[in-house]
Order: structure tokens, then C-alpha cells, then sequence
């Protein structure tokens, strides 16, 4: 039976379409709305300083040129090739470095610098729902001059809260709105800023980088500090590689390329030309651009933006929180699925709560978005030096790049983020050791996680007995077995587990059918299914099962221990019982953390959710031993 063509053309357009729109809601959310602000708060730092037409040409050329070198070169063109099984973001791409580095040494710098990045989004994760929705509601002050900071700040605190609030519902339904809203929220920018521009079209000459060069050199060290506002027009860069698994890389550089740069350089030249021909404009361009009948509409679609640009951001804490939980740089965390069909839609309770906390604590503190932007651009510029130094590796070792030829182009990058940097951190005392304390102490929070994990392991090898010795003694031991299957968690399949050891202790007994069952995180997105379990038989009724998952899956082991029975073993999911070891961490008497630390990771040892709720094992087939750990 044959198909009709031009119906396949048609689904097919459709299905493009569909990526495209769906595009700008989740990954074009962050650098779409900094229209909002970015130009303004460039504007406000030569306030009282006889801004000439050829600085504004210039700043405007500095904005172009920072989107046309850092998001269409670096990450559209070189960085989103760097994809680890179809995933970006900063973790996936450390990955991808520690799986083609060559010694031990140079995987743990690249670790680090995978940390810091991640740290470092946390706290941009933090800054841009306060400073977008902020900037957005701001726009009331156009329309009622009067209107008190106190009373914007109390309004984006009521929407900020509700954001929140709404997170453990999910954002399957909210999310089909995402990519219509965007699509009109780039067209009206992109109009209103036409408007301007078709008034004075000489305002495209920015486009021109000596404009640039010319306001560098003539300003120097203001200029130079200046390139800490140019840099919030890229601030959202990093959602471009870090969401490509959610739509390859096509539709993101298609809606880039075509729609969302253009729309944005319309709107900031707009912004340009107003301001050229009346300077009162500067205080607000973005929302002066519009006529004052379409003043209120405009804030509503610019709430509804950075409403999304915040989801979009929360939703890549979330995935964030995920991936280090199972790299192993978290305590286990409650994750919760909200989507029946779709395993990226989750709610993590822990992070929601944190970051909600932190947004609402940095509008209260700073409670304008101009003294917000100020504090913005650490976190951004730090991330996009990790990520390069991350890409001149891959790029080196796993595309067999010339050494020439990948510090040619990732230092160019390098020095153009090193540059905004260095500019951010002159803001240092007004703001910007905000996103950089939230990275630090992120930062501090993973490595405290990793090596205390390392102590208990090692603590817990030297302490137990080998699997073989066991096994060698079992058939001359006068241990019964008795009808039933057990499944062991461990996390060390060549020792016996604790749990098995206290219920022999205790019970005297041994199943018939015993399962010594490990968790292994692979450097990799998601787990080939085919691949996931392996089990092999140690000894008679006894076996040793492996499954495997990506950094982006939530184990779910009573699943998987299912296909068992398709490599023969006789595996009944109803008749099992499963024994876990409850570990209560305490200090030894000589430490082996530093006492910060040390409290550090007894605090999240604490607080981390069990075992059973983390690995999704049916609460009323656990069995839980006490395990009693020293640190």
C-alpha cells in the first residue's frame, strides 16, 4: 500500500513546525527577555556621563557582536556539536572530556571545572527569576509613574511565590503554552522594534564592528566595565547546549539563525534609535519603545515571558539536581516523575524549595532589577569559561582537532569570556558575590558529598568480608535456606553486604534464591535498555546482578530486575523481599572531614531519602538492617 507523498510533506512540515515552536518556549526563554534589561542597564552606567550618539552606536555594536561571537559561533556553530549521546549541558559535556582525557590527573581537573560550572548555574538558576520577573513588572511604572518600587517588588514576590507553588504540578499542560506564547513574544518585539529602525535605518551601521573597537578604545576602563551589562544580552546562552536533548540540534540553530537573532538586534536597535532620538527614553527603552495604549498589554506578555524564561531555568535546576545526584556529587534526593509518558518532566521538592527561597531573598535584598543586573553576570560569564575550556578538550582529543586549531578558535571564545569575566568582577562589592557565594557553597556542597561517600566506601572495604571467602565457606557452613528469593543492594558486589551478614545474625537463614544487586551511574545520558541489567551466577541460587543507568534516568530497580527472566533465571518479582542496609553515619574519633565539612555531610547524610524511596522499591517488600558508619 502506498503512501501519498505530499501527506507525508505535510506531517512532516507540521512535526518542524511543532520542534521549532516548542523551541523558543523552553530553550529561548532566558536570552529572549533580557531585552528587558540589558540595554538599559548599559545606558544607566553612563548616566550623568554626556553619552554621545557614537557611544550608543557603540554599545549597540558591542551587543550584536556579543551575540554573533559567543551564542551563534560558540555554542550554535562549535559547542553543540559536542553532543554526549544527543545531551548538552555542562555535566554532559564534562562527561564526554573524563571519557577521552589521558591520565588520571587531567580527569580530575576536568571534574572540577564540571563542578564549578554546575555550581556556578545554580547561582544564575537563582538570579534570573528574580531579576526577569522584576524587570518585567517594572513596566507598570511606565504606565503609572507613581507606582512605588515597594509595590513592583510585592507584585513579582506574589508571582514569583505562585511560580513556585505551581512547580509539583508539573509543566506538561503549562509547557504546550510555552512555545505560542515565545513565538508572539519574539514577533512583537522584533515589530516594535522595527518601528524604530525603519525611522532611522542608519542605526544598523552598529552592526559594524569598529563602532565597537572605536568605543572601547575612546572610553577604556568605563568601556571595559561596561562589558558587564553587554553580557546580559547572552545571558541564557548555555540553555541553548544543555536543552538540545529535549529537540537536536537542528530546530535550535534553525529558530536562532532565522527568528530568535533577528528579532532580538531588531528590538535592541529599536531600543538604540529611540534612545538616539529622544536620550529621556534611556531610563526604560524597552517599554517606551511601545505606544502608551499597548503599555500594559506589553507587561502582561513580558510577565508571561519571563514567567517562562524562570520555568525554563527551574525545570534545568531540576534536570541539573538529577544528573548530580547520579554522578554522585548529591545525597539521593526525592524525585518525583509528573508526566506518565515524558521521564524529563520532574519535580525535585529539596532544590524547588531552595531556589524559591533564594529568589525570594535576592528580591527583597536588591527589590529593582537594575541593582539585580549588577549582580547577574558572574555566574553567566564563570559557566561559559568552564564550558570552554571543557569544549577545547572534546574538540582536541574526540574530533582530532590540531592543537593549533582548537586554541585558535576556543581562545578567541576564551578571550571574549574571559574579558566579560573580568568586567563582571569589578561589580564584585555591588552585587556580583551573590551568584558566586551561591556557586561556592554549591561547589563546597559537592566535593563535601564526593569525599565523604569515598571515606564511607573505603571504611566499609576494609571492614568487610570478600563475596569469594563467603561463598568458598558456604557449602560446608550449617547455614539453612529456606523458600524465597532476597535481593541485596549493594554497592560493591566483590564483599558481602552488611544487610546479609545482620540477617544471618539474626534469622540464621539464607533464601533459596539470593541477589546481590549494584547501581552503576554510566558517563552517558541514558542506559542502552538492552544493555541495562547483567547477572551472572556466583554460585548455586546465588547471583550477582549489575544495572546500569544514565546520568539523565531515575533508577528503577524492581523494573529492571524483571527482565531477568529473559536471560533464564527464574526470577519471581512477587515472591522477592528486599534487605537494606540503614546507614546512620556518625563521627569517629579521629576525623577524617574537617569539622565544617564533616557537620556538612552528616547534615545531608541525614536528610537524604532512603534507599527504598530512591530506588522505587515497594515499601512493604523492604527489609532495613542498621548499619552504624563512622566518618
Amino acid at each position: 500500500m502506498s503512501s501519498d507523498p505530499h501527506r507525508d510533506t505535510g506531517a512532516n512540515a507540521q512535526l518542524r513546525l511543532g520542534a521549532l515552536i516548542g523551541v523558543l518556549g523552553v530553550v529561548y526563554g532566558d536570552i529572549g527577555t533580557s531585552p528587558l534589561y540589558a540595554l538599559q542597564t548599559c545606558l544607566a552606567y553612563f548616566t550623568g556621563k554626556g553619552l554621545s550618539s557614537s557611544d550608543i552606536m557603540g554599545l549597540l555594536s558591542l551587543i550584536a557582536w556579543a551575540l554573533i561571537i559567543t551564542v551563534t559561533l560558540k555554542y550554535v556553530t562549535f559547542v553543540m556539536r559536542a553532543d554526549n549521546h544527543g545531551e548538552g549541558g555542562i555535566l554532559a559535556l564534562m562527561a564526554l572530556a573524563q571519557r577521552v582525557a589521558k591520565s588520571d590527573r587531567t580527569r580530575v581537573f576536568l571534574g572540577l571545572v564540571g563542578i564549578t560550572g554546575a555550581g556556578l548555574f545554580f547561582g544564575d538558576g537563582m538570579i534570573t527569576p528574580a531579576i526577569s520577573v522584576l524587570s518585567a513588572v517594572s513596566g507598570l511604572q511606565v504606565v503609572w509613574p507613581t507606582l512605588s518600587n515597594d509595590l513592583v517588588e510585592g507584585i513579582s514576590l506574589v508571582v514569583i511565590v505562585v511560580l513556585f507553588l505551581s512547580q509539583k504540578y508539573g509543566t506538561g499542560n503549562m509547557g504546550r503554552a510555552f512555545g505560542p506564547v515565545m513565538a508572539v513574544w519574539f514577533i512583537t518585539i522584533g515589530l516594535l522594534g522595527l518601528v524604530q529602525v525603519v525611522q532611522h535605518p542608519f542605526i544598523f551601521k552598529a552592526l559594524l564592528p569598529s563602532y565597537g573597537i572605536l568605543f572601547m578604545l575612546h572610553h577604556k576602563f568605563a568601556a571595559f566595565v561596561s562589558l558587564g551589562a553587554v553580557v546580559l544580552a547572552v545571558t541564557g546562552a548555555e540553555a541553548l547546549y544543555a536543552d538540545m536533548s529535549h529537540f537536536g540540534r537542528k530546530p535550535i540553530q534553525v529558530a536562532w539563525t532565522y527568528f530568535v537573532l533577528p528579532s532580538l538586534l531588531l528590538n535592541y536597535f529599536g531600543q538604540g534609535a529611540l534612545v538616539l532620538a529622544d536620550p529621556s527614553t534611556a531610563d526604560n527603552p524597552f517599554y517606551k519603545l511601545a505606544p502608551h495604549a499597548l503599555q500594559i498589554p506589553l507587561t502582561v506578555l513580558s510577565t508571561l515571558a519571563t514567567i517562562i524564561a524562570s520555568q525554563a531555568v527551574i525545570s534545568g535546576a531540576f534536570s541539573m539536581a538529577r544528573q548530580c545526584v547520579q554522578l554522585g556529587l548529591f545525597p539521593r534526593m526525592e524525585i518525583r516523575h509528573t508526566s506518565e509518558t515524558e521521564e524529563g518532566q520532574i519535580y525535585v521538592p529539596q532544590t524547588n524549595a531552595l531556589l524559591a527561597l533564594g529568589v525570594i531573598m535576592l528580591v527583597l535584598t536588591f527589590q529593582t532589577s537594575g541593582a539585580l543586573a549588577w549582580a547577574y553576570g558572574i555566574a553567566v560569564t564563570g559557566t561559559f569559561l568552564c564550558t570552554n575550556i571543557l569544549a577545547v578538550v572534546v574538540f582536541r582529543r574526540q574530533f582530532n582537532w590540531s592543537r593549533p586549531a582548537a586554541l585558535a578558535v576556543f581562545g578567541l571564545f576564551g578571550i571574549v569570556d574571559l574579558a566579560f569575566f573580568a568586567s563582571n568582577t569589578l561589580k564584585f562589592l555591588d552585587g556580583g558575590w551573590v551568584p558566586l557565594a551561591i556557586g561556592l557553597a554549591v561547589i563546597f556542597t559537592m566535593t563535601t558529598w564526593r569525599r565523604g561517600r569515598g571515606l564511607i566506601m573505603d571504611r566499609w572495604v576494609q571492614d568487610s568480608l570478600p563475596l569469594s571467602s563467603f561463598l568458598a565457606r558456604l557449602p560446608q557452613s550449617r547455614i539453612v535456606r529456606v523458600p524465597g528469593t532476597a535481593v541485596f543492594m549493594t554497592g560493591n558486589l566483590d564483599f558481602v553486604p552488611n544487610a546479609l551478614l545482620h540477617n544471618l545474625k539474626h534469622n540464621k537463614v539464607l533464601h533459596e534464591q539470593v541477589f546481590f544487586v549494584t547501581v552503576r551511574n554510566l558517563d552517558v545520558p541514558y542506559a542502552n535498555p538492552a544493555d541495562r541489567v547483567k547477572a551472572e551466577e556466583a554460585a548455586p541460587g546465588i547471583y550477582k546482578v549489575e544495572l546500569y543507568y544514565g546520568f539523565m534516568e531515575s533508577p528503577n530497580v524492581p523494573q529492571a530486575l524483571e527482565s531477568l527472566s529473559a536471560q533464564g533465571i527464574d526470577f519471581k518479582p512477587m515472591q522477592a523481599s528486599y534487605f537494606l542496609g540503614r546507614e546512620t553515619v556518625v563521627p569517629a574519633s579521629v576525623p577524617k572531614l574537617r569539622f565544617v565539612r564533616r557537620w556538612l555531610f552528616l547534615f545531608m547524610a541525614r536528610n537524604a531519602i532512603s534507599a527504598t524511596e530512591f530506588f522505587r522499591i515497594p515499601s512493604d517488600r523492604v527489609v532495613e538492617l542498621g548499619v552504624r558508619i563512622a566518618v
